[in-house]
């Protein structure tokens, strides 16, 4: 399946309904060691003080990185789940989008340890972000 087709149907089909199209998170490019996702920053997505809340950066940083597990491992014999997220945030946004690219760090049988990074329109880093997928075969 070609890479646009692929980003259409996580887009349209696989977020329906779940956080990711509450939070407006699409699924823009991939690669053979990458997945990105973008996010607006609107009041959606603010905390109290109108910035970006760091809540919803995580939520951003698990999806795009749980998904880049499940990408590559065969999900009819496993299932993904996160166990384990950290997150720095380095500097605030109060509108615009913002970009998260994972890459792997680690992908092993059973964990995968992916690196997020959270960037916005002119480059700055926003949010550096660790997570780690466990791989379970499926009942």
């Amino acid at each position: 399946m070609d890479i646009e087709k692929m980003l259409k149907h996580f887009n349209e089909v696989v977020s329906k309904d779940t956080l990711m199209e509450t939070l407006s998170i699409r699924y823009v490019d991939m690669g053979e060691d990458f997945l990105v996702a973008q996010m607006p920053v609107n009041s959606k997505v603010h905390q109290p003080m109108g910035l970006l809340h760091g809540g919803a950066s995580v939520a951003l940083a698990e999806s795009v990185g749980s998904f880049a597990s499940a990408l590559s491992v065969d999900l009819d014999k496993f299932e993904v789940r996160g166990i384990e997220i950290s997150a720095n945030h380095l500097k605030s946004i109060k509108e615009g989008i913002v970009t998260a690219t994972a890459r792997p760090i680690h992908k092993g049988k059973t964990t995968h340890l992916w690196e997020i990074r959270i960037i916005d329109e002119q480059q700055n880093l926003i949010s550096l972000c660790k997570l780690t997928n466990i791989i379970l075969p499926k009942k």
